[in-house]
């Protein structure tokens, strides 16, 4: 493989599953129960422009109630899995990869037993290896581990992700990142953060490891 990759590091929402539209309905739910500031769907839309690091500061929201408010959406999400659906196309990707010899991963916020459920099971027997649960800036913990599960070194793996907090805790652990512009941030701000490619469709996974 040109790039040399052998292990691709999958985030779940926004990346496999298409969890915006149902992270948009509960949003304000979620906001009304935890105390922070109610958003209307513009600036909801207005906020894919930001990191999470802004988001939080501009909604209000204590760093100390983040863990509780992730707990809350995992438990929603347990509940609404059935209505959220993986993008066109990711079930084949996810073979297409596998048949090439490449190992897969998620890390995720979410749970494992969500981004299972989410997958179905197919799909999810395609990853060797979840480290789900990550905190919100917890991730370079979980790439850590999966480098580790897979006896991969970081050069020769690929962080696959739809938001900053992706690209930059892959980075940190000298993992090559691919950003994706369907998912929760902007292109032009993934962009700013200089990944090692921008993917604007799935097939271009497939290109950037083919032999």
């Amino acid at each position: 493989m040109p790039m040399g990759y052998r292990l691709i590091i999958f985030d779940f929402d926004g990346t496999l599953a298409d969890s915006a539209a149902w992270f948009r309905g509960v949003f304000n739910d979620v906001a009304l129960r935890y105390g922070f500031r109610t958003v209307s769907a513009e600036e909801l839309e207005a906020m894919r422009g930001q990191d999470s690091r802004a988001i939080i500061e501009r909604l209000g929201v204590p760093m100390w109630k983040m863990p509780f408010i992730a707990s809350h959406m995992r438990k929603r999400v347990a509940q609404d899995a059935h209505r959220i659906p993986l993008f066109p196309g990711v079930e084949a990707m996810l073979e297409q990869l596998q048949a090439r010899g490449l190992t897969l991963a998620v890390v995720s916020s979410n749970s494992e037993e969500n981004v299972r459920r989410v997958l179905g099971p197919v799909a999810s027997a395609r990853i060797r290896h979840y480290a789900c649960g990550a905190g919100i800036f917890g991730k370079r913990s979980k790439f850590r581990q999966v480098l580790k599960a897979a006896g991969v070194r970081p050069n020769e793996a690929l962080s696959v992700g739809d938001e900053v907090r992706d690209i930059e805790a892959a980075a940190a652990e000298g993992i090559a990142t691919a950003a994706v512009t369907w998912g929760y941030a902007t292109e032009e701000l993934l962009r700013s953060r200089a990944p090692t490619l921008v993917l604007t469709r799935l097939d271009e996974l497939l290109h950037a490891v083919a032999a």
